[in-house]
Order: C-alpha cells, then sequence, then structure tokens
C-alpha cells in the first residue's frame, strides 16, 4: 500500500531524548562496529504478503479507497484486510526459500521464535511462512516436529520442533485513518489460528483505531519500546511478521554512521512477503526499563462546577 513519506528529522520526540540504543550503531569511525555475542540476537522481520488492500490502492493508485466514508469502519470490505490468492502464495514460496536455506548449522533456517503482528494478513502470511505454531505452554521436546522433506536432518529423523507464534499488538501496522489497518476482535481471529499464542494481547476489540493516524512520532515510540520487548526475549533466532510501515518507522530511527547503499537497504519501503535480516544489539542501556503493555493514550476530562450540577 503506498505510504505517505517518513521524513526522519534532528529533532528527535522528548520520550526519545539521549538514548543512544535507539540511534546509535557504534563508534563511527573506525568503520566497524563489536558487540558482545550476549547481547546480540538475529531478527528476520517480513512484510505481509499481498493483501487486497494492496491489489485495491495499486488500481485506483490512491489510498482513498481505503477511507471508510459515512459507514462505520468495520462495515468496509476491505477492513482488517486479507491476503489475495497470490499472497498465499508468496507466503508458500518463502517457506519453500527458508526450508532451503542454511542457517545455524542446519541446512533449512529454523527459528526459536515467531512474533506477529494481530492483523488477520500477518497471521496468514505466518501461518502460510511457518505453518503450524507450538502450541502455547508445550515444551520443545513434546512438540513431535520434523525437519523439511529432503533435507539431510529429516533422513536422519531429526526433531525439529515448530516455533512458538507470539501476537504482539506493538508490531501491528500504523493504525487509524484507512480501514485495512483496523483490526477485528481477538475473539473473531484466535479461532482461525488455534496454535498461534494470542494470550499477551490485553485489548478484545481494537481500541487503537481511529479516523485519525497515528503520528509518525507515536510509531517510531512503539518500534522502539517493541524492540525492548525483542530484546528481552531469551530467544536468539527471531522471525517477525509486520507491516511496511511499521518496519519504516523501526528502520528510519537507523543506519546513519552505514554507507550510502546499505542504508538504502535497511531503510527502503518493503515489498510483499519480503524478509529483511538484522543483528539487533543491545548497548545494555535498555534492559532496567520496565516494559508496559501498549495502551491507547486517553484524556479524561474533569468537569467543571458548573456543569457538574447541571448533570
Amino acid at each position: 500500500m503506498p505510504q505517505s513519506s517518513f521524513l526522519k528529522t534532528k529533532q528527535l520526540p522528548a520520550a526519545m531524548l539521549d538514548d543512544g540504543f535507539e540511534y546509535t550503531l557504534g563508534p563511527p569511525s573506525s568503520g566497524f562496529s563489536i558487540f558482545l555475542a550476549s547481547r546480540t540476537k538475529k531478527v528476520h522481520f517480513i512484510r505481509h504478503a499481498e493483501g487486497h488492500h494492496n491489489v485495491a490502492t495499486a488500481e485506483t493508485g490512491t489510498n482513498s479507497c481505503l477511507l471508510r466514508g459515512d459507514k462505520p469502519a468495520k462495515d468496509h470490505p476491505l477492513y482488517d484486510s486479507r491476503l489475495t490468492k497470490k499472497g498465499i502464495q508468496q507466503a508458500e514460496s518463502l517457506r519453500n526459500v527458508l526450508e532451503k536455506r542454511s542457517s545455524g548449522g542446519r541446512s533449512f533456517t529454523a527459528f526459536d521464535l515467531v512474533v506477529c503482528s494481530p492483523l488477520t494478513r500477518t497471521c496468514e502470511t505466518a501461518r502460510g511462512v511457518f505453518g503450524r505454531g507450538r502450541k502455547p505452554g508445550q515444551p520443545k521436546f513434546l512438540d513431535g516436529g520434523v525437519a523439511p522433506a529432503g533435507t539431510p536432518e529429516h533422513k536422519a529423523g531429526i526433531s525439529i520442533a515448530a516455533p512458538r507464534i507470539v501476537i504482539r499488538e506493538e508490531c501491528r501496522e500504523r493504525y487509524g485513518q484507512y480501514v485495512c489497518d483496523g483490526r477485528r476482535s481477538i475473539a473473531e481471529i484466535a479461532p482461525e489460528f488455534p496454535d498461534f499464542d494470542f494470550s499477551e494481547c490485553i485489548h478484545n476489540d481494537d481500541v487503537f483505531y481511529a479516523d485519525e493516524r497515528e503520528s509518525d512520532e507515536a510509531c517510531c515510540d512503539r518500534a522502539v519500546k517493541f524492540l525492548q520487548w525483542l530484546n528481552s526475549r531469551p530467544e536468539k533466532c527471531i522471525a517477525v511478521v509486520t507491516h511496511s510501515s511499521f518496519l519504516r518507522h523501526v528502520f528510519g530511527q537507523f543506519g546513519d554512521t552505514l554507507k550510502d547503499e546499505d542504508r538504502f537497504d535497511l531503510q527502503r519501503m518493503a515489498g510483499n512477503c519480503e524478509l529483511r535480516s538484522v543483528v539487533l544489539c543491545s548497548h545494555g542501556i535498555k534492559e532496567s526499563h520496565e516494559i508496559t503493555p501498549l495502551n491507547p493514550s486517553s484524556t479524561i476530562r474533569v468537569p467543571d462546577k458548573e456543569e457538574a450540577s447541571e448533570s
């Protein structure tokens, strides 16, 4: 879906001032960065596969088809848009690639954890790429998973547990204004994906979606909080299934010390079902920060005495 350009400025939101973890990658003068391996983990970010909203905006050349108009957003046919047939094929194609991509001493790429946005199109993408998830609460040794067919590990009968697929609201698309970026209730979505873990969702209904678009600053702040949560996880190889604008708000905060072509590769808009792998490193200054659940901002207005006496 076409997005308005995300302009990075030198003036940072107040909540992010003086926090080198979010804005630097290490001393640039040498051209290298050295980090303790214990503070790093590999994260594979995946944008969802093609959705019906992507087709609609491509055909019309505008995002106006994603506005709710006079009807409630939930009544729009592109609300919480699903994947197209092409999108489902894209997800299956990526799965085939990962089954042949060597990683971690295996002949294929396996993940310790998959984190997924709660929107339907990301859940459908995760199912197409990773298949079933490991049942919530089930240890790896009871999973009974097998290595991809045709691999040496499969021929040797080596057991490979399916990854946990955890739903996190923090990595959802920049919300508001466009109907495709609202989500159905968890009560509606969860039965379609019974082996996904929705236990960390704290709101059944979509309390974030509104006619007003989430600000760049708020989305950037949410992105950093998501990285903070990822950093707190024990897993070392993680996949994140998310959205294009969210990824731009993640990667747009990094890369100032990279050469131009690397910065472009990091920050450019991701294509449907594109995988972009990075190494996340903690500089050790965020570990003591409390990780708070994502909640919508709210303002409570207290009526004055005259208003109170009239009510």
